[in-house]
């Protein structure tokens, strides 16, 4: 569930692969606007107060994290630089000053930026998640707005896109739009109750979550028929979110997907980290309980997907292997004894060898997704960059590694983990590690 904020390299391509194929494309989906969506993005009994309305929104919406610089960044001031095989994009600052924010934004402005991709400067790169967007109503999107212009207003113009030819040629991403971009408002399904609507305008408009979590096609557009699937997104894992009962989280319980939806952990599962851990810190922690549920409702109905990581077998909330897929015979980590080393010394005081955790539930490892994945992908960005989450005032943080450790340790102590807490035998290289490291966050 974490947003396009991300991904990013949907940007890339849009240009030259759809321009010959987007005419068949578009007669095989014709294009519907539709009416405008008949709910609300803020929880039935919610404040009137338009300002607080529209910070609800925004914060479902996780805007601040894509529009602040990485560090010291005044929130929603610009700067965030993602960084991409092509160039580099800034995010755009998204406070009412006049010169280098939206100050002078008319409401027709703002929603066609938002739900169309159009903005000041043209064609928006699919970077910002105007494809989602789309289905927001115009109430939320003028609610957001109304939020957006009560801030603080910052004198801050980020850096201009640096990206190499043609992907600096905005108006190819008409091109683009023509072939994957479908505008239409949320349409509420008569057959399922309100709490499913709910919860499926949470995930699809506001959260966004299959920007994430879809895997892409060659023009770097989601691919409907593997909706929530599970990809990579800039070398960390968006795991299978699908009703999959072996590789999603179908055999979750109730209990633990509000938990890790709305604080980041689900026990004997998994804890957030990474971009999933920004996603819950500025954005599901604040959804109302009632919301919590309606997005978990909604997760567990979808339609179940094995996705392409068929080796991320997960245990089941009793602690029994939920498949004997690539499950090696006898003790995985008993050759590598470097790794054992490095796993006694810098990570069993936290951890435990039992995988529990000690100071907090957040260092639990038994379960988790990351330790069932023989190409420790997100396991290997934790180790060299560490994460941190902060909710509800409390802050949960691991250290980073990167800086102490040579690539095979990392390697070493990767498939040491994986080996011991996920009985999976690990593909980590030093050479992966590498590449790792080069990775932009």
């Amino acid at each position: 569930m974490v947003s396009l904020k991300k991904t990013l390299a949907c940007a890339a391509g849009a240009v030259g692969v759809v321009a010959a194929g987007f005419v068949s494309y578009k007669v095989m989906v014709p294009e519907s606007t539709g009416p405008a969506a008949p709910v609300s993005g803020v929880p039935t009994g919610f404040s009137d107060d338009p300002i607080k309305r529209g910070k609800y929104l925004t914060q479902a919406a996780d805007c601040e994290v894509c529009h602040t610089a990485q560090g010291d960044g005044t929130p929603f001031a610009g700067g965030r630089a993602f960084k991409l095989p092509f160039g580099t994009i800034y995010a755009t600052n998204l406070t009412p000053d006049k010169e280098t924010g939206i100050g002078n934004w008319t409401d027709e402005q703002f929603i066609r930026a938002v739900r169309n991709g159009v903005g000041s400067h043209g064609n928006l790169y699919p970077a910002m998640s105007y494809t989602s967007y789309t289905q927001l109503s115009t109430e939320d999107v003028l609610a957001i707005k109304t939020y957006l212009f009560s801030l603080q207003p910052v004198h801050h113009t980020p850096q201009p896109n640096s990206l190499s030819f043609p992907f600096n040629q905005r108006w190819g991403m008409k091109f683009w739009n023509l072939a994957f971009f479908h505008p239409r408002r949320f349409q509420p399904e008569t057959a399922k109750g309100n709490e499913w609507n709910r919860g499926a305008y949470l995930a699809t408009a506001l959260g966004h979550c299959g920007e994430c979590h879809t895997p892409r096609n060659i023009g770097f557009a989601m691919r409907s028929h593997d909706y929530l699937a599970g990809t990579e997104v800039q070398g960390w894992k968006a795991y299978n979110t699908t009703s999959d009962t072996t590789y999603g989280i179908g055999g979750w319980t109730e209990a633990q997907l509000e938990g890790y939806l709305s604080r980041g952990h689900a026990e004997g599962r998994s804890s957030a980290s990474g971009p999933m851990a920004e996603v819950v810190e500025h954005s599901l922690q604040y959804l109302s309980p009632s919301d919590i549920h309606a997005l978990t409702v909604y997760l567990r109905s979808t339609e179940p997907a094995t996705g392409a990581d068929k080796h991320i077998v997960t245990l089941r909330s009793d602690g029994m292997q939920a498949s004997n897929a690539l499950f090696p015979g006898g003790d995985a980590a008993a050759d590598n004894a470097r790794g054992k080393k490095l796993f006694e010394g810098d990570c069993a005081g936290c951890h435990q060898f039992n995988g529990t955790g000690r100071q907090t539930e957040y260092a639990s490892l038994a379960g988790s997704h990351a330790v069932n994945d023989p190409s420790g992908t997100s396991l290997v960005q934790v180790i060299l960059n560490g994460t941190t989450l902060t909710v509800k005032g409390r802050k949960q943080y691991m250290p980073g590694f990167g800086g102490a450790y040579s690539d095979a340790d990392v390697a070493a102590v990767a498939n040491y983990v994986l080996a011991h807490f996920g009985n999976k035998i690990g593909i980590v290289t030093a050479k992966k590690i590498g590449f790792a490291r080069q990775t932009p966050e």
